[in-house]
C-alpha cells in the first residue's frame, strides 16, 4: 500500500500545478467552463469514458478495471466562492472577486491524480471507478438546486449505477497530518430560512402610530434562542443563527416591514422536524404579539452527511495501511458545515472523509470561506493517496 503515498508524491508536480491552475482561475457554481473543460480534457487523455454537462457544467468519467464487479463513484466539487481573495499567494486568482477559498481547487487536482493512480493500475481492478466531478457545491441554481441533486437529476447515479461512494475534503480546521474518517454523521444537514416581518410604517417620532417590524424582529432573534436553550435536549445538536437582518432606509422613519434570513443545523431527522417546529412556532406567535404579519419560508438545502460504517472502516483500512504515521481520528469528528454529497450518500453507501490541511508554522491555517485561506499543499499527495488506496479497497 505504500507504493500509493510514493506514486502520488511522484505526481505531486502534476498536481500542484493543476491546483494552482484552477486556484488562480476560480469560477463560480454552475459556471465551471474553463474548469470542467481541463477536467475532461485530462480524463480523455487517460482513455476514459467521458461524459460533460452533467449538471449543466459537470464532467463524469468511466474507468472500467480489467475484471467484474462493483462501481465505485468517486466525488470531487469543482467551484469557487464570490470572496475578494486576500492571501497574496504567487497563484492568486485572476478573477476579481471570485476565490478558491474552500479547498475545491485542491479537491479537483487531487480527483484528477487519483485518476492517473487507478488508471496505472486498470488490470488490478475488479469493477468501474465512476469519476464524478460537481460543479456548485457551495451554490444554489435557479431551479433552487445544488450541483449534486443535478447530477442526480440528470443520472449520474445510473448506468451504471454505484454501489459504494466516496468524496473527502481538504480540512484547514485540523493540521497537515490529521485524517478523520468515521461512521455515522460528520457534516449537518442546513435549513435556510427567510421571515419577513410586516408591520406599518411611519414617523419615528410618531410610533404609536405605527407596527413596528424593528421592534418585532429583535424579539424574535432573541426568542429563536430558546430553541437549542430549551427544546433541544443537552445530548441534541442544533444550531440557529440569524445571520441577516435588513429593515430601514432613513434615521427617523419605521419601515413598514424587516427581513430576516439564517441557517438552522441539525443531524438527526427528528431533532431537525422538532427545531423547525418550535422555529415557525415561534415566529409566528411573536409576529403576532408584535400585531406584524409574517411571510415565512423555511427551505432544506442539503441532508446531513451519514457514513455507511462499513464503508468507513474500509476507508479506515486503507488509512492506516498508506500513511501509518497519521494521526487517524476515528472518534467521530463532525462539524455543522453541510455538505451536498449528502444527497449521493443518502442514495449509495459511502465514505465522506478529511484530510488535515493546516499549518500554523507556514501561516496557512485560516478558516474555510476566509479571503486569506489557503491549504499546505504537502495534503495534496496524502488525500490522493488515500483516496486511490480507499477504492482500490473496495475493487481488490
Amino acid at each position: 500500500m505504500n507504493d500509493f503515498l510514493t506514486q502520488a508524491l511522484e505526481l505531486f508536480p502534476y498536481t500542484q500545478t493543476l491546483r494552482r491552475d484552477f486556484h488562480m482561475h476560480p469560477e463560480l457554481g454552475f459556471n465551471e467552463i474553463r474548469t470542467g473543460g481541463i477536467v475532461a480534457k485530462e480524463l480523455e487523455a487517460l482513455g476514459l469514458e467521458v461524459t460533460k454537462g452533467v449538471g449543466k457544467t459537470g464532467v463524469v468519467g468511466l474507468l472500467e478495471g480489467a475484471k467484474p464487479g462493483p462501481t465505485l463513484l468517486i466525488r470531487f466539487d469543482m467551484d469557487a466562492l464570490p470572496i475578494v481573495e486576500e492571501t497574496g499567494a504567487e497563484y492568486a486568482s485572476l478573477n476579481t472577486g471570485v476565490m478558491h477559498a474552500c479547498g475545491h481547487d485542491g479537491h479537483t487536482a487531487v480527483g484528477l491524480t487519483v485518476a492517473k493512480m487507478l488508471n496505472a493500475r486498470r488490470d488490478e481492478l475488479a469493477g468501474t471507478v465512476k469519476f464524478v466531478f460537481q460543479p456548485a457545491e457551495e451554490t444554489l441554481g435557479e431551479e433552487g438546486l445544488g450541483g449534486a441533486e443535478m447530477m442526480i437529476r440528470d443520472g449520474v447515479l445510473d448506468a451504471p449505477k454505484p454501489d459504494y461512494a466516496l468524496s473527502l475534503h481538504l480540512w484547514n480546521e485540523k493540521p497537515l497530518g490529521w485524517l478523520g474518517v468515521a461512521g455515522g454523521p460528520v457534516m449537518a444537514g442546513a435549513d435556510e430560512f427567510r421571515v419577513r416581518l410586516i408591520g406599518k410604517g411611519g414617523h419615528g417620532a410618531i410610533p404609536q402610530s405605527t407596527i413596528d417590524p424593528i421592534v418585532a424582529a429583535a424579539h424574535l432573534v432573541t426568542a429563536l434562542q430558546s430553541i437549542v436553550a430549551r427544546n433541544v435536549g443537552p445530548m441534541e445538536t442544533a444550531v440557529v443563527t440569524v445571520a441577516t437582518v435588513h429593515a430601514g432606509t432613513a434615521f427617523n422613519v419605521i419601515p413598514p416591514d424587516a427581513e430576516l434570513r439564517g441557517t438552522i443545523r441539525t443531524f438527526d431527522p427528528g431533532v431537525r422536524e422538532k427545531t423547525v417546529r418550535r422555529f415557525e412556532e415561534i415566529t409566528r406567535g411573536v409576529a403576532a404579539a408584535m400585531g406584524c404579519q409574517v411571510d415565512m419560508e423555511v427551505k432544506r438545502v442539503t441532508p446531513a452527511v451519514i457514513n455507511d460504517a462499513e464503508a468507513a472502516t474500509r476507508v479506515q483500512e486503507a488509512a492506516r495501511a498508506v500513511l501509518p504515521e497519521s494521526n487517524l481520528d476515528m472518534s467521530g469528528f463532525v462539524t455543522m458545515g453541510a455538505e451536498d454529497m449528502a444527497y449521493m450518500l443518502e442514495r449509495v453507501p459511502g465514505c465522506y472523509f478529511f484530510v488535515g490541511s493546516a499549518n500554523a508554522a507556514k501561516g496557512l491555517d485560516y478558516g474555510h470561506h476566509h479571503p486569506k485561506f489557503d491549504v499546505d499543499e504537502d495534503a495534496l499527495p496524502r488525500a490522493a493517496a488515500l483516496m486511490a488506496a480507499a477504492a482500490v479497497n473496495f475493487l481488490k
